[in-house]
């Protein structure tokens, strides 16, 4: 039943289409002609407030997100949120000014905060322990798809000489979302969702259907049943499903841990390069809007290529190698772009754009150096941050609290996504070639805090993650638990 594993797991990763569908059309299309000229130049701040608005839509959204994925359930809540992000794209496609168009990015904003929780969620908790964080990793890989996609959309609109080069980028965001929307409706609820509101009958049948060919009875299915049937009745017997229960002592590290999490991974940079690639290869000396447009496409290209890497290793891999080193590769790569900016660029004023850019004075041997940077720095956060980012928030809780703790720490993704998208523009601005080597120190900083406090999860089911946090082992020595499960059935055949 491996196939259906991925089927079900790879549907709901539709919705990171969504997310990168926006990123990719609205990162190519801020830097043309015809949307400047529409929306009358917004300058840094209301160009800050257009991108954050999906940010806050994103933050409300995953708040709320707690709430519906504990009393609506997770596979009715991820078609919703395809069916509200449909008409957040065409209110965008639509926009007469400003005001519709954040709007417009608000509304689908309010979908991605609830599916950019919820979909991980589910994922985690219909897959087996072998390939949780594969099937986990693939809303990643349909992010940057999405980026892919709807950049190179924009890039082929681009040449249409009135506004249907924006709105058509705009209005094609809705497609995926009716999509998730229709096609959840025949795909299986969480079975930990349904055993927690005593559905028991069918809960183990899914259970079945998804770990055992259909057979209540297999030995892996019967296993898995016993841990969740005994998780939910020690989690009823000492705690209530309460928001009050992430503060307890037992817990407040657990949620510390995934909400810092989740904020240094907008930390990193990458979200910011991804809005913003347009006007960073400005900066770098690549001119043109056709010269901007393709460089920055390939970096969506790299995008795509890079996490499938993550797909197949992580739960090989294991979450804290693959967040350590990934998050120091990407500091050393920012530094030397901050550096060869500072130490060899002139930074100059453009009368027409109003903004700085660098000029190397014919050295292009410094451009491209940049370039090939911020393309190591994106492959870098593919394999790593991008992937983990989701998969670790998503298995490190316990059932009872899970849905309401993974929408706080989502939450802090996106509130840090809109403080960053706020205030960028503007310090791409005032601080030049010094944005970079600030993100670099971020990942530095972010690559020891994992060293320090983040213990290894791959190879626990999420029942057993308790036992990992409640040991006093140094998350520097936590290992992968060394016992011999019964092994998945078809588990050999998971791989691709």
């Amino acid at each position: 039943m491996a196939s259906n594993i991925y089927l079900i797991g790879g549907f709901a990763a539709i919705a990171g289409l969504l997310f990168g569908f926006d990123i990719g059309s609205n990162s190519g299309i801020i830097g043309t002609k015809i949307y400047q000229d529409y929306f009358n130049h917004p300058d840094g701040t209301e160009q800050g407030t257009i991108n954050g608005a999906m940010s806050i839509g994103c933050f409300v959204g995953s708040l709320a997100s707690g709430y519906f994925g504990d009393y609506v359930g997770r596979k009715w809540s991820i078609a919703g949120s395809g069916l509200l992000f449909a008409v957040g794209a065409l209110i965008q496609a639509l926009s007469n000014g400003v005001g519709m168009l954040i709007a417009g990015r608000l509304i689908a904003g309010l979908s991605v905060g609830l599916t950019s929780m919820m979909v991980p969620l589910y994922q985690s908790e219909v897959a087996p322990k072998e390939i949780r964080g594969r099937l986990v990793s693939i809303q990643q890989w349909a992010i940057t798809w999405g980026i892919f996609i709807a950049f190179w959309i924009q890039y082929g609109c681009s040449y249409i000489p009135d506004t249907s080069s924006f709105r058509i980028p705009y209005g094609v965001l809705g497609i995926p979302g009716l999509i998730l929307a229709v096609g959840m409706i025949w795909f299986p609820e969480s079975p930990r969702f349904l055993a927690d509101k005593n559905r028991n009958e069918e809960a183990l049948q899914i259970l079945a259907n998804l770990h055992g060919n259909g057979d209540i009875n297999n030995e892996y299915v019967q296993r898995e049943w016993a841990e969740i049937q005994e998780t939910i009745r020690f989690e009823r017997e000492e705690a209530a499903h309460s928001y009050l229960e992430l503060f307890k002592p037992k817990m407040i590290k657990r949620v510390f841990l995934g909400v810092a999490l989740q904020a240094w991974q907008q930390l990193t940079g990458m979200n910011i390069i991804m809005f913003y690639v347009v006007y960073l290869f400005n900066q770098a000396g690549v001119v043109g809007q056709e010269a901007t447009l393709q460089s920055s496409g390939v970096s969506y290209v790299v995008n795509v290529v890079a996490t499938i890497p993550a797909i197949l290793y992580v739960d090989k891999w294991g979450r804290r190698p693959t967040l350590i080193y990934g998050a120091f590769a990407m500091s050393v790569c920012l530094f030397i772009v901050g550096g060869v900016m500072g130490g060899v660029g002139t930074r100059l004023y453009d009368d027409v754009s109003g903004k700085h850019y660098y000029n190397f004075n014919g050295n292009t041997s410094a451009t491209y150096v940049i370039i090939i940077f911020v393309y190591i720095f994106v492959a870098c956060f593919a394999v790593s941050w991008g992937p983990v980012g989701w998969i670790y928030p998503a298995e490190i809780y316990p059932n009872r609290i899970r849905a309401k703790a993974v929408s706080l720490s989502t939450a802090s993704n996106w509130f840090f996504n809109w403080l960053l998208n706020f205030f960028v523009p503007n310090l791409m601005e005032d601080l030049g070639y010094g944005l970079y080597v600030l993100f670099g120190a971020f990942n530095l900083a972010m690559s020891i805090h994992v060293y320090f406090q983040y213990p290894e999860t791959k190879g626990y089911t999420l029942e057993e993650m308790d036992q990992v946090f409640a040991t006093s082992v140094s998350p520097r020595k936590s290992h992968v638990k060394q016992v011999k499960d019964v092994e998945a059935p078809e588990e050999k055949k998971t791989e691709i």
